[in-house]
């Protein structure tokens, strides 16, 4: 027996005083609420209603249990309402890259208030975001994903040292699209040999096994060294050392410019970062409301996806008209 239900069809006809429009208050036919009744009266062991007169009466028996009848039926209403309100207020956890600039995750957040939603901003590499997606620590999640398949992209670039003399024009390659061939530095007139290049560092958001055979066989393909491209270490001291113009970094433009450094994008649109926002298998939906997806893309510096990816950079017929 759905007691509830039950204990609903009773106070309503107490309180109609009538059957018809207590079936009618509660949505369902009359049929329906009369053996409710008679199934409350059964397992109660006595009638709640005088049908002898022409109008509904109510007995003693009924009267006895009417105070506690809607006792229960208040405290169901005040769980449910109890309920709702936890599901609203839960937090609900979202992984993200950890290069984004805080004004923009504060749109996030912003955002998750403004739709009903408190959302709780974690910063991580992209390996633990997968993770804990999976394992459901994570409602939602920004996942790296090969950019020719992604929702959206981020173009990857050359982060580099701003000139020391304000006067001094930027590098002419600054703003434009940087082959990594143009990482090599140039033989020295003098004895025609070239000096060593500077190191390029990854960040730990580029740290995913498909990125990092694709920039490791471009890097090749170009004639770098094999040391020449490595992971950075904290993305402070990596910085630091860019800013000084003792290193190149790679990383997206917003990223770069935050701190005050230069920034190209990568030629090979195949090197740039994709992005897909998912949901837990946990989630009740299994789907990500399209405002959220919106906010985190902006907060990721991401793009949507053009229809095409441009075509592969031909490294060998660019070396050799370089010489």
């Amino acid at each position: 027996m759905d007691l509830l239900a039950h204990l609903q069809a009773y106070v309503a006809t107490v309180d109609e005083a009538n059957f018809s429009r207590a079936a009618d208050r509660l949505g369902i036919a009359q049929p329906l609420l009369s053996r409710r009744i008679k199934t409350l009266e059964t397992h109660f062991g006595g009638l709640l209603f005088d049908r002898s007169r022409r109008q509904v009466a109510t007995t003693e028996l009924g009267m006895l249990l009417l105070p506690y009848a809607r006792d229960v039926l208040g405290r169901a209403q005040r769980l449910d309402q109890a309920a709702r309100s936890a599901q609203r207020s839960r937090v609900r956890a979202v992984g993200v890259p950890v290069d984004c600039a805080p004004a923009r995750l504060a749109r996030v957040i912003r955002a998750g208030t403004e739709h009903g939603t408190t959302l709780g901003v974690r910063e991580l590499p992209p390996a633990e975001r997968d993770a804990r997606l999976a394992d459901g620590t994570l409602a939602y999640a920004v996942l790296r994903v090969p950019p020719e398949g992604a929702a959206h992209r981020v173009p990857l670039g050359v982060a580099t040292a701003p000139p020391r003399d304000a006067h001094r024009p930027a590098d002419a390659r600054q703003g434009r699209p940087v082959h990594l061939e143009d990482l090599r530095p140039h033989r020295v007139a003098a004895t025609g040999a070239r000096p060593a290049p500077l190191p390029i560092l990854t960040l730990a958001e580029d740290d995913v096994p498909y990125a990092r055979d694709r920039l490791a066989r471009a890097a090749a393909r170009c004639g770098l060294p094999e040391r020449s491209v490595r992971p950075a270490g904290p993305a402070a001291t990596a910085l630091a050392e860019t800013l000084a113009g003792r290193t190149v970094l790679l990383c997206g433009e917003s990223f770069a410019r935050r701190h005050g450094a230069d920034w190209a994008p990568l030629a090979d649109a195949s090197l740039h970062r994709g992005y897909d926002v998912r949901a837990s298998p946990r989630q009740r939906s299994g789907d990500v409301p399209q405002w959220l997806a919106t906010v985190l893309m902006a907060a990721a510096g991401a793009v949507a996806r053009a229809d095409r990816l441009p075509e592969p950079v031909n490294t060998s017929t660019r070396l050799a008209a370089q010489g």
